[in-house]
């Protein structure tokens, strides 16, 4: 519970720098009833890792918009250190059809992994409200940046090759 306060309070708050920002560790991953294109991951299983969360769902306009920028992170900085994991967190009961998830996985061409989170046991443990909601969480697990919506796209890809390094 006292996470959570401090995460929300982080949310209200804002982006705040790196000297301000307080240290909230990223929560793990809870409830997913399974994953497409990779074995279960865990948020200490990827420690040492530069990781995007993005929780979207397939029938959401605005997490198709972000969807260009992701992929291409993925193929951009994959190789250098950052892990990508969608959170399928659906808003309707066909977006829970994992046959049909997996289908607009191909056409939309996602590879990277997802967890499909239709009890959205893990959307609410993050304290999503809306999609897309996405996190960049650094090599310790530290939840470093969130962005709800569409655009800042520039600031979060400074922040991932600032956070690899690059």
């Amino acid at each position: 519970m006292k996470r959570l306060i401090v995460l929300l309070f982080v949310l209200v708050a804002g982006v705040a720098s790196a000297a301000q920002r307080p240290v909230i560790p990223a929560p793990e991953f809870r409830g997913i009833a399974r994953w497409i294109n990779s074995e279960p991951l865990s948020i200490g299983g990827l420690r040492g890792k530069v990781v995007l969360v993005d929780f979207w769902t397939f029938e959401c306009g605005n997490c198709l918009a972000t969807l260009p920028y992701i992929k291409r992170w993925y193929a951009d900085y994959a190789d250098k250190g950052l892990v990508v994991v969608g959170v399928h967190s659906p808003e309707y009961s066909h977006e829970k059809d994992s046959r049909l998830l997996r289908q607009r996985m191909k056409r939309l061409g996602i590879e990277y992994p997802v967890a499909q989170d239709n009890e959205l046991a893990t959307f609410e443990s993050w304290a999503v409200k809306v999609w897309p909601t996405s996190y960049l969480i650094d090599r310790d697990g530290n939840i470093v940046l969130r962005h709800v919506g569409e655009g800042h796209y520039d600031e979060m890809e400074a922040q991932i090759r600032t956070l690899l390094g690059l």
